[in-house]
């Protein structure tokens, strides 16, 4: 653990769906970073063996809090599902399927700490290693980018990507909607909206194909288009972001439920 990232709590925020094969993988390449890491899981209705996993992991206290949906919501849904529930100075979604290694948070994490941001994306497509799969995947993903960056006025290289860390008190304040996989372009509209100072820095990414469990396909390209146009010109619009400290360093986040911290496990019936 470096000297910048010692005192400093990153929360990350694992979205899970029949993700039984490499839920524990995940958890575990999380702990074994040189962060001070705190991980919430939120087990979507899985159908298959993951939320017994889930809760060995969670006796063997790998993880810290474990939401449990008694209905499958969507990745948005799971992810306003752990946001309250995060006690650590900066959050990160991490999925549960391995496409993205936990190693790089701390580059992630680097220039917020730094002072000169307020959220770090994790683009695939700054030169990181890469494994290479579907060409119509790496259309639609920069047409999508193209298309988010006309109604944001940024110049991301990759909106799609899972890897944005956000300082908590920041995510916290953003009136998120989404409940499938519309979550990443509303992540960034919302980020916009506020003024955030936004960062890329180059990750690797090893893609799963269809065979192996990938989940998300054509449909949910043309759902991010109008999740696009929806977050970016429809109402709520978020806060605009006003750092506690001026923008240097990060500020304590809010403690966590109660429910949280006394049982670990929280059942959410609805959203």
């Amino acid at each position: 653990m470096s000297e910048r990232t010692a005192g400093v709590t990153l929360s990350v925020v694992v979205p899970a769906y029949n993700e039984e094969a490499t839920i524990a993988a995940a958890v575990r390449r999380v702990r074994e970073c040189p962060l001070r890491t705190e991980i919430v899981v939120v087990d979507d209705a899985s159908t298959d063996g993951t939320r017994a996993v889930l809760e060995s992991l969670r006796a063997q206290g790998l993880v810290d809090r474990l939401v449990l949906h008694e209905r499958n919501q969507g990745k948005g849904s799971a992810v306003r599902s752990a946001i309250p529930h995060v006690t650590g100075e900066l959050v990160v979604i991490q999925d549960a399927d391995m496409e993205y290694d936990p190693a790089d948070l701390p580059a992630l994490m680097q220039p917020i700490l730094d002072g000169r941001a307020d959220a770090v994306l994790g683009s695939r497509f700054l030169g990181g290693p890469h494994r290479v799969l579907y060409f119509w995947h790496r259309v639609g993903n920069g047409f999508l980018t193209l298309v988010s960056n006309m109604f944001t006025n940024l110049n991301l290289t990759d909106m799609e990507t899972c890897y944005k860390v956000v300082r908590s008190d920041l995510m916290k304040s953003l009136p998120l909607r989404s409940r499938r996989f519309g979550i990443e372009p509303e992540l960034v509209a919302r980020l916009a909206q506020a003024g955030a100072r936004i960062y890329e820095v180059p990750i690797s990414y090893s893609g799963r194909t269809y065979a192996e469990g990938k989940k998300i396909g054509w449909r949910d390209g043309v759902a991010a288009f109008w999740h696009i146009l929806r977050y970016n010109l429809v109402p709520p619009r978020a806060p605009a972001y006003r750092h506690a400290s001026g923008g240097a360093g990060v500020v304590p986040a809010a403690p966590a439920p109660a429910v949280a911290e006394q049982a670990g496990i929280a059942r959410l019936h609805t959203n």
